[in-house]
């Protein structure tokens, strides 16, 4: 059992991660990584997987590049309110930072959630780790949902994130990581 930010416990059985090479620093990429418009954009943007739908964006005065600091999606999936609410809860630049949702949030096909991201150097380049450690969301229909689609959504948040970063950068020449 985990403990998520105020105090609710929450198990976080289920986990996805996806990493890449990417070929600029790492404090480039870090700096990229720490823009939450930039890091969920894909949430931002009309998908097939946000059902056509858009969330937004919005961080609090800290820009959430602090412990304790804020960020708050929020938008309409197929007619229904979603919001979700998170907390920073590890921030070591240039490397690595970490931010779970608080309360109950309210989305489609996952529950309460932990994600992360770390970077570490390589020669020419910047190794990129994006995960996501999640339940299962309360009710019977999104738990069925979830058991359908979540490890789906979950998989396609944390390769967005990487490609976006790629997208950015570019990947490596063949060689040029090592």
């Amino acid at each position: 059992m985990e403990m998520l930010a105020g105090g609710a416990a929450a198990a976080l059985p289920l986990q996805e991660d996806f990493a890449a090479v990417v070929a600029a620093p790492l404090e480039r990429v870090f700096a990229f990584l720490d823009d939450h418009r930039r890091l969920s954009g894909h949430m931002s943007k009309r998908s097939w997987m946000m059902a056509g739908s858009t969330m937004s964006i919005e961080a609090d005065a800290l820009g959430a590049r602090a412990v304790g600091s804020h960020i708050r999606l929020g938008g309409r999936v197929l007619g229904m309110r979603l919001f979700v609410d998170e907390v920073v809860t590890e921030y070591l630049p240039p490397h690595r930072k970490e931010w779970r949702t608080i309360g109950e949030p309210r989305l489609l096909v996952i529950g309460p959630y932990r994600m992360s991201f770390d970077v570490s150097p390589l020669a020419s380049a910047t190794l990129v780790r994006v995960s996501i450690d999640y339940a299962r969301p309360h009710g019977w229909l999104a738990r069925v949902a979830s058991a359908l689609l979540g490890r789906t959504y979950a998989r396609w948040c944390v390769r967005q994130m990487v490609r976006d970063t790629i997208a950015a950068f570019g990947e490596p020449q063949t060689g040029d990581a090592a």
